[in-house]
């Protein structure tokens, strides 16, 4: 497994307590190393995997801890080692020194980080959730100066609109339109990024060169200001979600979902969700109907009486456990859509999986 894919899923193993209180004790992984060199490539969540039996307890490691008062100024050549303070594992840090009066090396790529987020940026610059009414009183594309109908990178094209020299926009396609699964509310249009580019000409038809394309640009695509909150901050903290969602709808349109697929969730900053809020998400448990010999009926095989009476009478039908698919981080918040990254899958996601406060969690606490 490639080096990238493995601090990934130690990040979904680990980004589920953050903002909570641990247990107290920290459990020590077996056959755990005494000490650790930090590597070129490494995150905290890397290191402290190699120690602990349960790596999402990670902060009680580090935090208590002086010397890493700031953890993230810890450098490939620094020695890790593991010590007891009042009966509690804590790492101490021994930074590497050259034996040179320049002393402590600072390698080029600087510290280590928490998380390695270029894993996730790819996702962090598409689509977005808007007002559907708002996104068609945005600037327009007209067509270009090349005679085709599908424009791409290099190509100038027409926006109607008096635009900002030098400013730079995205171009938008409409995509879908969410509702509400249970009151059929508007949540917002889908509005997907087909390319970017930068005002070359200002007036009232103003011309953009394509700095670069996802999708061909076509006339009547949109055109929006890129976001300057696009990207995540380098030491962003994953914490636990508290407002329970529902799965919506698969960034690529597809029926089962998994690892690192993104997924849109019906709830938004109106609803009190961040970026970096995790859920664990489940597929509501079946109800199993008893039936005049007293067996239970699967939904598959019910009868029409059957189901009558699953609609009718809560004793003749048994709800099941909800079943664990996974858990996701929302990465991007829109008024009342957000999206999120599937972290961990053990069973594919789908379209109306619930979303809960992760489990782990709520065990720790």
């Amino acid at each position: 497994m490639d080096t990238p894919m493995k601090r990934l899923i130690l990040l979904g193993l680990m980004i589920f307590s953050s903002s909570f209180v641990v247990a107290d004790t920290l459990t020590l992984k077996s056959g755990h190393p005494d000490s650790y060199v930090v590597k070129k490539g490494d995150t905290l969540w890397d290191i402290s995997a190699q120690f602990l039996k349960d790596p999402w307890r990670w902060p009680k490691l580090w935090g208590a801890n002086p010397q890493i008062a700031n953890p993230h100024l810890i450098y490939p050549g620094d020695r890790l080692t593991l010590v007891f303070i009042d009966g509690e594992p804590r790492l101490v840090v021994k930074p590497h020194i050259r034996k040179s009066p320049e002393g402590r090396v600072l390698p080029k790529g600087g510290a280590i980080p928490a998380v390695d987020l270029s894993l996730i940026q790819p996702y962090l610059v598409q689509n977005r959730v808007v007002d559907g009414e708002w996104f068609d009183k945005q600037p327009m594309v007209m067509g270009g100066e090349s005679e085709s109908r599908h424009h791409v990178t290099d190509d100038v094209i027409y926006v109607q609109g008096e635009l900002i020299l030098g400013d730079k926009f995205g171009v938008y396609a409409k995509g879908r339109q969410f509702e509400d699964a249970e009151s059929g509310d508007t949540l917002g249009l889908e509005v997907i990024l087909t390319a970017s580019g930068r005002v070359i000409e200002s007036g009232p038809v103003s011309k953009v060169r394509l700095l670069s394309n996802m999708r061909e640009t076509k006339a009547g695509y949109r055109v929006l200001p890129i976001e300057d909150d696009s990207l995540m901050s380098a030491y962003f903290m994953p914490k636990a979600a508290t407002t329970p969602g529902t799965v919506l709808a698969s960034e690529k349109d597809v029926r089962a979902m998994g690892k690192l697929d993104v997924v849109y969730i019906d709830r938004g900053s109106q609803d009190g969700v961040e970026p970096g809020h995790v859920f664990s998400i489940f597929r509501d448990g079946v109800e199993v109907v008893i039936d005049g010999d007293g067996k239970p009926v699967q939904p598959k095989d019910r009868s029409a009486y059957e189901e009558l009476l699953a609609n009718i009478s809560s004793d003749n039908a048994v709800k099941m456990p909800d079943i664990y698919r996974g858990k996701l981080m929302v990465f991007k918040v829109f008024d009342r859509v957000s999206m999120g990254l599937i972290l961990i899958n053990e069973k594919p996601v789908r379209v109306n999986d619930k979303l809960l406060q992760p489990d782990t969690l709520l065990a720790s606490e």
